[in-house]
């Protein structure tokens, strides 16, 4: 773009509250400089007079992310790089509107989390509307997280009664009783990741005091067999390496008033025989399903570095 273009695509505006525009610019102009990355346009302001340059669309979304953040900020909300990404994953959803639609975002105690993809989108819909969610993604498009937020926000409402966290642990062959310690302790390893994400759902001793009275439950899916889970949010993480048997053990332990979360990775199946993987036969057998969602993300809905993006699209070639 040319300067006269620039300078032709443009707008000014002024804020009002000169204290709000510390947290909203950040230090040194950070946070002006982060949406600049994100936006590509150009960003300068003297006191509370801001003047934006670029393409005509890029100029009226950093608008409105302004706006939205400045209004966070009065509200009493500390403005930080997760709330400013989120702030353009609501403009870009929306076609450039700030209006928060319930699949949008997940709210839990500690934080807001929003939808930051169309394929997000569709997998937060789904979290809302469907009992069983399939969702089969690549490392870092948020599988996990966000089934592990939904299933925390439904608790917190009281929608449901416990969190059942479940995952094959197929580096022990299932024969957990080999290993030392009690069946948490065997557990554990395995689900890291899904601990990680209650610890950023939750204050940490309150995640500890839901797993001491079973509010959260974590088991390995062999202990799965012969209950009927119900009022409970269930998640079946690296679902890629359980058997056809396991999965339909699995998927009928379903019970009223509860909702079923099965997350995996197809290229990451450590199986002896990667065609057994009950991930892709229940792909197979209940597509046709319509109560059942199944949600594909890609390499383009990796929320972690961007270096994570171009690293699996680098594998896939």
């Amino acid at each position: 773009m040319s300067k006269q273009e620039a300078e032709k695509n443009s707008i000014s505006f002024e804020f009002e509250d000169n204290l709000a525009l510390i947290n909203l610019f950040g230090q040194y102009d950070e946070n002006l400089l982060l949406i600049e990355k994100m936006n590509d346009v150009s960003i300068s302001r003297i006191g509370n007079k801001v003047k934006i340059k670029g393409d005509k669309k890029s100029i009226i979304d950093t608008h409105q992310i302004l706006k939205n953040l400045y209004h966070k900020i009065k509200n009493g909300e500390e403005i930080d790089d997760e709330k400013i990404k989120d702030a353009k994953s609501v403009i870009i959803l929306n076609n450039g509107e700030a209006i928060e639609q319930k699949d949008l975002f997940i709210e839990t105690r500690k934080k807001k989390i929003y939808a930051r993809t169309e394929n997000q989108k569709n997998y937060f819909k789904a979290l809302n509307e469907k009992d069983i969610i399939f969702v089969v993604g690549p490392a870092g498009t948020g599988k996990t997280y966000l089934a592990v937020a939904k299933a925390v926000s439904d608790l917190q409402k009281g929608l449901v009664k416990k969190i059942i966290l479940s995952r094959p642990a197929v580096e022990a062959g299932e024969r957990l009783g080999f290993l030392p310690g009690d069946m948490r302790e065997k557990v554990d390893p395995y689900l890291r990741p899904i601990y990680d994400a209650l610890y950023e759902m939750m204050p940490f001793n309150l995640v500890d005091k839901k797993i001491q009275s079973g509010e959260i439950e974590i088991a390995p899916i062999a202990f799965m067999r012969g209950r009927t889970l119900n009022d409970a949010f269930i998640i079946l993480d690296e679902a890629q390496n359980t058997s056809s048997v396991q999965m339909k053990m699995f998927l009928t332990r379903l019970g009223k008033n509860s909702k079923m979360v099965i997350a995996g990775d197809i290229t990451q199946i450590d199986l002896t025989n990667k065609n057994e993987s009950g991930l892709i036969n229940a792909q197979k057998k209940l597509s046709s399903i319509n109560d059942i969602e199944f949600i594909k993300l890609t390499a383009k809905d990796v929320v972690r570095h961007k270096l994570v993006q171009k690293i699996i699209e680098a594998y896939i070639e």
